[in-house]
């Protein structure tokens, strides 16, 4: 599927606010590389965006260096990212974040 934009929702950006916070915590420099690793991710939507699995009702893609997954939906040929989360949550926590997000 062809996408001509993608836009990060701000419910999203607050999710990669969050990851860089975390991994900040772990040390110093790795929040700014888990920043520009997930954003690089979510730049190749442009090239790969519908071809994921979905899982209540947004596509899923996971990101490729940080156990995160990356929550997008289609709309005329835009792909927006509506959520940013960490895999390694409760399965049930992640389900809530989705529905929340509809």
């Amino acid at each position: 599927m062809k996408v001509n934009n993608v836009y990060i929702l701000e419910e999203a950006v607050e999710d990669l606010n969050e990851g860089k916070s975390f991994y900040d915590l772990q040390e110093i420099g790795i929040g700014d590389y888990f920043w520009d690793c997930l954003i690089t991710d979510i730049e190749s939507l442009i090239i790969y965006a519908g071809i994921h699995s979905k899982k209540l009702s947004f596509y899923q893609m996971f990101a490729k260096r940080f156990p995160y997954a990356i929550y997008y939906e289609i709309v005329e040929g835009i792909a927006y990212v509506v959520a940013i989360l960490p895999m390694r949550r409760d399965p049930a926590w992640i389900s809530e974040q989705l529905k929340e997000r509809r």
